[in-house]
This record gives C-alpha cells, sequence and structure tokens, in this order.
C-alpha cells in the first residue's frame, strides 16, 4: 500500500513537471510570434504544430509512467505544473528570451547591414542596361499600343463621317 502511495506521489510530481514543460513549450511559442512578424496562415500552422507535439508529449508521459492509465491526479499535476508555471516563471521567461532575440536580431542586422547594401548596389549597377532596356521596350510598346489605338479611332471617325455623307448625300439627291 505504501508502495502505491509513493507512486502516486511520483507520478504527481513528473505530471507536475510535465505541466511546466508544456507551459515552457507554449511560452516559446508565444515568444516567436513577439519577435517574428508572422502571416495568419503561419500562426494556424503554429497552433497545429503546438498541439500535435504537446499530445505526443503526453501520450509519451502517460505510457511511460503510469501504462497508459489515467488517473486524476495526473490531470491534477498537470494542470498544478503548467498553473504554477504560467503564475510565476512564464512572465520572466518570455521577457528575458524575447530581450535575447531582439538582440540578436539587432546584432546580425548590423552585422549584415552593409554587405546586403553593397549586392543590392552592385545588383543595381549589374541590372541598369537591363531594366533600361527593358522601361525601353515598355515605352515603345505602350507608345505603338496608342498609335494604334489612335489611328482605330481617328478610322472610326472616318468611316462614321463617310458614312454619315452617304446618308445626307441619298437624303439630298431624294429631295433633288
Amino acid at each position: 500500500m505504501e508502495n502505491n502511495v509513493l507512486f502516486q506521489l511520483y507520478s504527481f510530481f513528473i505530471y507536475g513537471i510535465s505541466g511546466i514543460v508544456i507551459g515552457m513549450f507554449f511560452d516559446i511559442f508565444r515568444i516567436l510570434r513577439k519577435s517574428f512578424r508572422t502571416p495568419d496562415i503561419i500562426t494556424y500552422i503554429e497552433d497545429i504544430l503546438f498541439w500535435l507535439i504537446t499530445g505526443f508529449f503526453l501520450i509519451f508521459i502517460l505510457f511511460f509512467i503510469s501504462n497508459g492509465e489515467i488517473r486524476i491526479y495526473s490531470i491534477i499535476g498537470l494542470l498544478f505544473g503548467s498553473i504554477l508555471y504560467m503564475l510565476t516563471i512564464s512572465k520572466y521567461f518570455i521577457n528575458i528570451n524575447v530581450s535575447i532575440i531582439t538582440c540578436m536580431k539587432n546584432i546580425l542586422y548590423h552585422i549584415l547591414k552593409y554587405p546586403i547594401k553593397l549586392c543590392q548596389f552592385l545588383l543595381r549597377k549589374l541590372f541598369k542596361p537591363f531594366t533600361f532596356f527593358v522601361i525601353n521596350i515598355k515605352k515603345s510598346s505602350l507608345n505603338f499600343s496608342q498609335k494604334i489605338k489612335n489611328k482605330k479611332k481617328k478610322h472610326n471617325k472616318k468611316e462614321k463621317m463617310t458614312r454619315e455623307r452617304r446618308i445626307l448625300e441619298k437624303n439630298v439627291e431624294k429631295y433633288i
């Protein structure tokens, strides 16, 4: 009997630690969302990924500790560990990691800023003749299409005028 109670206390402790691990894993996703802007679809994918990994983790812990038996103390241990983590450590964990990631982003930005600007400058210089050529082709094609449209308009106007003249001439001939 005493052995059974010790096993239950051990299991409760392990489930509490598992709840803390799940809380930390949840905070990792929160840190990523605070540090990097992502489209909604990526957020949905992250949520699905979180629940899949958490589900596999819980199934692993359940089978490893209590042979897949779900007991009330296992659920209470998970909730207790998660709530304890969220109320005590979570805020500090998030703030520290967000500041670390922000610092790393700033360092990378300052390290890569000039090489990226140099590459952009070289690419602009390299592709400038091509862009000039493309711009001129666009302009000439636009001019050509405008000329064609103008000719069609003029032709349509002339055709309309000649039709009106013919009708007018016929009417004049009738009455003369």
